[in-house]
């Protein structure tokens, strides 16, 4: 084992230890600190960085862009290798499955004309299946694995050319639950994969030499010991098109303020449990939200450590997803939650994403779920929704 793996290891053994207490003091932390931490850091990036003078939406490609992208895939390739060649593949990224549920995402009537775009053009429902899982890039228990949140929306039933055609009735949404991603752009984000591979993630924010203290500060206000991914706002970190000329970002917000407890003694699933006791009785709302990008430089397409100030641009409702009361947590349900693939690219040319990371997804989200599939010798599937499933 090497030096750098072992201080990785050392570290991650006390990080376990404050999620266990985590729970007894974070809600009070971050009323009071939360904010002006995040304020310094966004100051601090926002002054290394540089102004590329770019116009609303427009977007600008990396050198090399497609040779780094290859070469994520390559690495997350292994990484899969590494782990799962011998066992049922997961994925490389936002791994752990807490659940995959039915849902129904209810566009807004009387919307104002500048909101109806895309998906969004006319009050409707879509079936949806929604994924809730944790960061990864392995599966052990939750409490060792269970900070930054992540979401899946898949609605089905969607009409239109998607931009990806191996789902023809899909549009994909996804985000996490801190409004920055973890790396700034694919350049660093290979360097990320490159630490995952070796054993050594801490070192990729701590290298004196290279160091990426203010994205380890923004990801570590928002990572926290969770009560159950239904109380979780959820972020898309990057922005995409909406419509003709406007970039946005989106959020996923709990309509109810409600706190279930972690428990004493947490099982290795007590997040999936949280999910299974809350909607065994009873329905849980999201308001889907989206916020224009109004300032060019303030609210970056290419750089997603950069959270877009709600000062410039506030979030606006355009939709509320709804899951009902039901059971997801039959073997049958969860198999066919693994076998689901989310690409931001399963979507109608008006939701184009956009910046150098959602570039890059679309050959890496669909190369590896592509990897996954063959590993486990399943089929690439498209969901109706009408999918059943014994208990």
């Amino acid at each position: 084992m090497s030096i750098k793996k072992r201080i990785n290891d050392l570290f991650l053994a006390l990080f376990y230890i404050e999620r266990r207490i985590d729970p007894y003091y974070r809600n009070t932390f971050d009323k009071i600190f939360r904010k002006p931490i995040s304020a310094l850091a966004q100051f601090l990036i926002n002054f290394k960085r540089k102004d590329d003078h770019l116009q609303i939406s427009e977007e600008k490609l990396l050198l090399n862009e497609n040779e780094i992208t290859d070469l994520i895939i390559q690495q997350m390739a292994q990484f899969t290798h590494k782990y799962y060649a011998d066992s049922f593949a997961l994925r490389a990224g936002n791994t752990k499955t807490y659940g995959v549920v039915r849902g129904e995402f209810e566009v807004l009537p009387d919307l104002a004309d500048n909101l109806r775009q895309g998906v969004f053009r006319y009050p409707k429902t879509y079936p949806a299946w929604v994924r809730f899982a944790g960061p990864g890039p392995l599966a052990p228990a939750d409490m060792k694995d269970n900070g930054v949140l992540s979401i899946g929306i898949k609605l089905m039933g969607v009409e239109g050319d998607k931009l990806l055609d191996d789902e023809k009735w899909t549009q994909d949404f996804t985000g996490i639950s801190a409004p920055t991603f973890t790396t700034p752009n694919i350049i660093e984000n290979l360097k990320l994969q490159r630490h995952v591979f070796e054993g050594s993630p801490l070192f990729y924010f701590i290298n004196p030499f290279d160091s990426h203290f203010l994205d380890a500060t923004m990801q570590g206000l928002y990572s926290k010991t969770q009560n159950s991914p239904l109380e979780v706002p959820y972020f898309s970190c990057v922005a995409y098109l909406f419509g003709d000329g406007q970039a946005i970002h989106y959020s996923i917000k709990p309509c109810s303020d409600e706190k279930t407890k972690v428990p004493r003694k947490p099982s290795a699933n007590y997040l999936r449990e949280a999910m299974v006791n809350t909607l065994s009785t009873k329905e849980v709302h999201f308001d889907f939200m989206i916020q224009f990008q109004t300032d060019a430089y303030r609210m970056p397409i290419e750089n997603a450590s950069v959270e877009w100030p709600e000062k410039l641009s506030p979030f606006i409702p355009v939709a509320r997803l709804r899951l009902p009361v039901q059971r997801f947590d039959s073997k049958g349900q969860l198999a066919f939650a693994e076998n689901l693939s989310y690409n931001p690219w399963h979507c109608i040319a008006d939701h184009r994403p956009l910046g150098n990371q959602n570039r890059a997804r679309k050959s890496i989200y669909y190369a590896l779920s592509g990897l996954r599939q063959t590993m486990n010798k399943e089929a690439r599937i498209e969901p109706t929704g009408a999918e059943v499933f014994d208990d």
